[in-house]
């Protein structure tokens, strides 16, 4: 019981609403973009400034780009041919029925926290921040940020340094324009912002320690564990279930 209000009482003392200056950034970019790339670079100059200049780069683009230039750019980097994608159970999981189990385990948590995921999956990485300001079950944070946060983020960070590679030799061989040349020698800032958040969730949660957190596709049936709420073989209603991911997986097309 002393473990459990001390954990309290040490969430009291983080505030996790930086998090959703990130969830701004990580949205399609609209007209106040430029006010919200401000603000999340003022709150790690003050809060993170070893993180700080990480976030820069992203920062300069924004200030000497227009709309149109964010928009493409943001198109680009996570809709049309995306570099990576945005939903973080399918960028762990893939195609593995454990990203269907856990996209219905997000939805319940989203609802349970009254967290309006609007047209998105429940897993995508907006509602993922988002959620980090609407729920005081302190063991979820944790273990969704050392399982699928933290290697989340590696993971598109390294989709965004393999594309910059193949994008580089097709440059080479096709001789596209200068401004194509540009952002090879430059590199997707996109990248720079994904980051800055990587290092602030390592910087937040760098006590945290769970048993195989490196390893998250093997955790679904982890003891008590947000992963094993529901085991697939246990299932009450394991068809009703079933269904439903299928259902949840289907409505959003990731081709």
């Amino acid at each position: 019981m002393d473990l459990k209000k001390n954990l309290q009482e040490d969430y009291k003392m983080k505030n996790f609403n930086h998090y959703i200056l990130f969830a701004d950034l990580l949205r399609y970019p609209s007209k106040d973009y430029p006010k919200q790339v401000e603000a999340c670079q003022k709150m790690l100059d003050e809060k993170y400034p070893e993180v700080a200049m990480e976030m820069k780069r992203f920062t300069e683009y924004v200030n000497t780009h227009n709309e149109d230039q964010w928009q493409e750019l943001f198109t680009k980097s996570f809709d049309v041919q995306p570099i990576c994608y945005l939903d973080l159970g399918y960028v762990i999981f893939g195609e593995d029925y454990k990203r269907g189990a856990f996209l219905l385990h997000m939805q319940e948590e989203q609802l349970k926290a009254k967290n309006d995921c609007g047209t998105d999956l429940s897993d995508n990485i907006c509602n993922m921040l988002t959620l980090y300001t609407k729920t005081d079950d302190y063991n979820l944070l944790d273990e969704l940020a050392v399982k699928i946060m933290i290697p989340g983020v590696e993971k598109m960070v390294s989709e965004f340094a393999q594309a910059r590679v193949e994008l580089k030799m097709k440059v080479l061989k096709k001789l596209h324009k200068a401004i194509i040349q540009e952002e090879l020698n430059q590199g997707n800032v996109y990248k720079d912002l994904l980051i800055s958040l990587l290092l602030v969730f390592k910087k937040d949660f760098e006590n945290v320690n769970f048993d195989k957190a490196k390893d998250p596709m093997i955790d679904i049936q982890h003891h008590k564990s947000f992963f094993g709420k529901q085991s697939v073989n246990n299932l009450a209603s394991a068809q009703v279930k079933k269904n439903e991911i299928n259902n949840l997986v289907n409505e959003y097309n990731l081709d």
